[in-house]
């Protein structure tokens, strides 16, 4: 994104910041020949060129394992992220719509808008722990295995 390449510097630019890390000398590409895999076909069913990286990043984004961790994620972020925002939507209009049931007191000086603004803390902290849980249960192994795949076929396992 630092780069000047002569156009108008306040068109964002929407390219892939991968395309750049070999050029950059972001990996040092591996010196051996990969071991081919399914993933070393192209379209025909030939092997696959192995010099091109925007053609392996390209075939893993349309692999069916790509899509099962991208489908996983968005089945648990999507739902969680609507019903956070009613949660927080009800909280700010039961606040705005209904003074006499929120100023309600439960305890001493506790009443159902603390409770409530306290929930929102307590919901927080559950929707970020149910996250991590589906995250390492569900999507971490196959991502890092994908993560692999692409390491294995662009030459970039190793780091400087």
């Amino acid at each position: 994104m630092d780069k000047h390449d002569g156009g108008d510097p306040a068109v964002l630019r929407v390219d892939d910041p991968w395309q750049d890390a070999g050029a950059v000398g972001l990996w040092v590409p591996d010196q051996r020949a990969p071991e081919a895999t399914a993933w070393d076909r192209d379209e025909r069913g030939g092997p696959a060129a192995t010099g091109d990286r925007s053609a392996v990043y390209l075939e893993v984004q349309h692999s069916e394992e790509f899509q099962e961790v991208r489908d996983r994620y968005r089945r648990f972020v999507f739902p969680a992220v609507a019903g956070f925002v009613c949660w927080y939507l009800l909280y700010v209009v039961a606040a705005t719509t209904a003074p006499r049931l929120m100023a309600h007191r439960l305890t001493g000086d506790f009443n159902v808008a603390l409770a409530a603004g306290l929930a929102q803390f307590a919901s927080t902290f559950l929707l970020t722990w149910a996250y991590a849980r589906h995250a390492r249960l569900r999507r971490d192994r196959a991502a890092l295995d994908l993560r692999w795949t692409l390491a294995t076929r662009t030459g970039q396992e190793r780091v400087r």
